[in-house]
């Protein structure tokens, strides 16, 4: 009931129109960035917030951040992965949950262009993967303006998540992101033509197999098990080295987070676990009150960014 109703309430935001912004992450390769500013873009804390699978800058989680940390008087940037908030038609290739660099090139050019002076990273399920992925990836070496990362439900055990997905309980969500990833290949395929062959997908009937028969064969991976133990930000975990919250509720549907995952994290001082018996998939959602929207994981996440 809590991770439908994340997708069924509908909300209203308050946001200013953003800036929009394409940033090449790799040759001819760019993503799609909606910045919110402060009045003097270079004293504030910089948030990029970065969305989960077949999700977008215009994600109802993200505006909510994003209007919760603009309030709170930090710089927002919602970050839209590869081919998502539609940019399908900017290059030939796919999105996928190793791709912490793209988010790294984003807070780089924040950095020069922007001259930001400290940075905090968010994200929400395969976005959470990667914020968590970057933050160990870059551990001691990170840049000095980076200040903490905070993720919600994160993705960190890929194998167990996708698997977790294919339990006959779990059918509605795999069927909803399955129904997503087809009609994306299907657009790619023909705004690319002879690029993508629509024809690997037949006889996909899990997230696995996609990402087995996709996923894999288009990004560089030998396959789904490559895929996934190479992407996963369980791999890096214990060398973050700035504050991190990490948000999980123990009823979520389908996020698994391993034992020995569950072992570095409790070794890594950086690192504020929080794990609540509900609040599903990336939803959270409580009561509502004058000076609370019930939106919780929104919530603690602006108020653990507040500190930097």
């Amino acid at each position: 009931m809590q991770t439908l109703a994340s997708f069924l309430l509908k909300r209203r935001f308050n946001l200013p129109a953003p800036e929009e912004r394409l940033i090449e992450v790799e040759p001819g390769i760019q993503v799609l960035c909606h910045c919110h500013w402060q009045q003097d873009r270079t004293r504030p804390l910089t948030v990029i917030v970065v969305h989960g699978l077949e999700g977008s800058s215009d994600s109802q989680y993200m505006m909510g951040v994003a209007e919760k940390a603009l309030a709170a008087g930090m710089n927002v940037i919602r970050y839209n992965q590869r081919n998502c908030g539609g940019t399908d038609a900017l290059a030939p290739v796919l999105y996928h949950s190793g791709l912490s660099n793209d988010v790294a090139v984003v807070a780089r050019e924040l950095i020069e262009r922007d001259q930001i002076s400290r940075l905090a990273l968010a994200g929400f399920s395969m976005g959470g993967n990667l914020v968590l992925k970057l933050a160990g990836e870059w551990g001691t070496q990170g840049p000095p303006q980076f200040r903490a990362v905070a993720a919600c439900c994160p993705a960190m055990d890929l194998a167990a998540s996708a698997d977790a997905l294919h339990d006959p309980a779990n059918r509605l969500y795999e069927l909803y992101f399955l129904f997503n990833l087809r009609r994306r290949m299907i657009q790619k395929a023909r705004l690319f033509p002879g690029h993508f062959d629509v024809g690997r997908m037949r006889g996909m009937r899990s997230l696995r197999d996609f990402d087995h028969q996709i996923t894999a064969y288009y990004c560089g991976f030998s396959g789904a098990d490559d895929y996934y133990s190479r992407a996963a930000a369980a791999n890096v975990i214990e060398h973050i080295a700035v504050p991190a919250l990490i948000l999980h509720a123990a009823n979520d549907p389908f996020i698994r987070v391993t034992p020995e995952t569950r072992q570095k994290i409790a070794a890594n001082p950086n690192i504020a676990f929080v794990e609540t018996e509900d609040g599903g998939h990336c939803s959270f959602v409580g009561r509502r009150s004058s000076d609370d929207d019930g939106y919780w994981a929104e919530n603690q996440i602006v108020n653990f960014l507040r500190r930097f």
